[in-house]
């Protein structure tokens, strides 16, 4: 329903991820939706966040989405890539990802499909990594009336939590809580202590 292409902004002179709504998804529910995802993101602050820049509607009529255009891979490519990860490297991630959503959670939004295609790893000048959180595109507001219709079923199973497979509309930030688990739990490492522990 959606692409995302690398654009620049004329007036900044800078690159950006330009996410664009196409062809049946440009009306009704996915439309609000992706306005809904572009408003919430727009309004976090955390630096495990990807950034929106800008809203609008093309002239074709498909909304848009203007977003830091991130340098990096994300963690299911990693994961790909490399295999589980070591347990401290993935506890270290998974503590930038809890910082990113509890901005989110704060102000009553909950993510509902966090899995390693969503976590991405920016790199940042310096080198460094740091944990980003997208595509908020099924993100579930806990105080205004939702927008998902009630039988939706919405997310990717393997990390959805049991209350979420059960009513999607019912969710509040356990379920992300519940996502961020399985995915460290998943893809690390475990290194259980040689010596017993009294």
């Amino acid at each position: 329903m959606g692409a995302v292409f690398v654009a620049r902004e004329p007036e900044l002179d800078r690159r950006v991820a330009v996410k664009v709504l196409l062809g049946e998804g440009r009306g009704g529910e996915a439309a609000a939706r992706f306005e809904r995802e572009a408003r919430a993101v727009a309004a976090l602050q955390s630096d495990h966040v990807a950034r929106v820049f800008r809203v609008g509607c093309l002239a074709s009529g498909a909304p848009y989405m203007a977003m830091e255009l991130l340098e990096g891979e994300d963690l299911a490519a990693a994961l790909a890539r490399r295999g589980p990860l070591p347990s401290g490297e993935v506890i270290a991630l998974m503590l930038q990802a809890c910082e990113g959503l509890a901005e989110a959670h704060e102000r009553g939004i909950v993510h509902r499909d966090l899995k390693p295609a969503n976590l991405f790893l920016a790199r940042r000048p310096t080198g460094a990594t740091a944990l980003k959180i997208l595509d908020f595109g099924i993100a579930k507001a806990t105080t205004p009336t939702p927008l998902t219709a009630t039988r939706a079923f919405l997310g990717t199973p393997l990390y959805m939590s049991p209350e979420q497979i059960n009513d999607v509309r019912s969710v509040d930030a356990r379920t992300d809580v519940w996502a961020l688990g399985v995915v460290t739990v998943s893809y690390t490492h475990l290194t259980l202590p040689t010596k017993r522990i009294v």
